[in-house]
């Protein structure tokens, strides 16, 4: 029953852990095993991936960074995100091979390894 306004201060949610993690997962990047898969799905259809004209994503869709998995407003926003450290490092990410279900199961110890035996018969 105040005479001032009825919103926070703000910065007043900044140390709402609720409010982290909504903000985060909404600005989240594609992962790279996501980005390797289209990748290799445009390899072996042999088309490049592409978008139609849509005017919800920035540029119309047609300036799309396929390695960050970014839309951009037009070709010199594109040519200036190729230059950048976070595109840089992405790519080098991208070389390296998929991490594979097996071999998270053998690096927790989940696999059983066959040994030969301590003691073998003569």
């Amino acid at each position: 029953m105040g005479t001032g306004p009825s919103a926070k201060k703000p910065g007043a949610r900044s140390k709402l852990k609720k409010y982290k993690r909504k903000t985060w997962l909404c600005r989240r990047a594609k992962d790279t095993d996501q980005i390797q898969d289209e990748i290799e799905k445009s390899v072996e259809t042999g088309n490049a991936i592409k978008f139609d004209y849509d005017d919800d994503l920035p540029g119309g869709g047609q300036f799309y960074c396929v390695e960050t998995g970014k839309h951009f407003v037009n070709a010199k926003a594109l040519a200036d995100h190729k230059k950048s450290r976070y595109y840089k490092r992405r790519c080098k990410e991208l070389k390296e091979e998929k991490y594979t279900q097996s071999e998270a199961e053998w690096a927790s110890g989940m696999t059983k390894e066959v040994l030969p035996p301590a003691h073998s018969k003569k």
